[in-house]
């Protein structure tokens, strides 16, 4: 009966054996045409930015889908490894349209805003192990700029490298400017603390000097 009926409709053994996946589902393609998984970065078609795509991941292989459609595939980053970045060139629009972040641009970017800026920039770098790790926190005090001026930026930074704290970040800085701390008159005079007077040898308010204390008065 096999022979004769049911050998004819056998097809063959697939091509590659069959593996377990995972799927994780609607993760989005950020601004620099990455998705994130286990903490490293794998790019996916850069028309695909700020759309939500699915992820299809086996012991070696991770797949990017948008529905149906396999968009492209990497290589998984080993066990242990984070912040890797797995990149196409074919995932990348042509031209100059796109520049991946890295400590260089991150430098130069600062560079244009100031002296005080740079310096904040290169000591968050220099307490992080890998760059890749200092990236954000950098990006996060340049991109103050977005909200406000150069020049009010750099002269946050000043007044946060004045300050006790060796490598300022963006928590620091904000308040700053919040609060108007980088403004001339704030640089001047302290926000807390006494006053000096106008004229030290003109006693003010109720201060009694050591004439009072010295004559006996009750």
């Amino acid at each position: 009966m096999f022979e004769t009926e049911e050998k004819a409709l056998l097809r063959p053994l697939p091509a590659v054996g069959y593996e377990i996946s995972r799927w994780v589902y609607g993760r989005r393609v950020r601004k620099d045409g990455h998705v994130v998984f286990d903490k490293n970065f794998y790019s996916a078609p850069y028309a695909h930015v700020g759309r939500s795509v699915d992820l299809r991941v086996t012991a070696t292989m991770l797949e990017v889908f948008d529905g149906d459609t396999r968009l492209t595939s990497h290589l998984l980053a080993p066990a242990g490894v984070i912040n890797d970045h797995r990149t196409h060139d074919a995932d990348l629009p042509d031209g100059p349209r796109y520049r991946e972040w890295d400590a260089a641009r991150v430098r130069e970017w600062a560079g244009r805003i100031g002296e005080n800026t740079t310096t904040i920039v290169n000591r968050i770098f220099e307490s992080v192990p890998v760059d890749e790790q200092g990236l954000d926190p950098a990006l996060a005090v340049l991109r103050l700029t977005r909200r406000f001026s150069a020049a009010r930026v750099e002269a946050a930074a000043r007044v946060a490298l004045s300050s006790k704290v060796r490598s300022p970040r963006y928590a620091h800085l904000r308040p700053i400017l919040d609060t108007g701390q980088d403004a001339p008159a704030a640089r001047r005079t302290p926000r807390f603390g006494p006053s000096e007077p106008d004229d030290a040898g003109q006693s003010a308010g109720f201060v009694r000097g050591a004439d009072y204390y010295a004559g006996g008065q009750r």
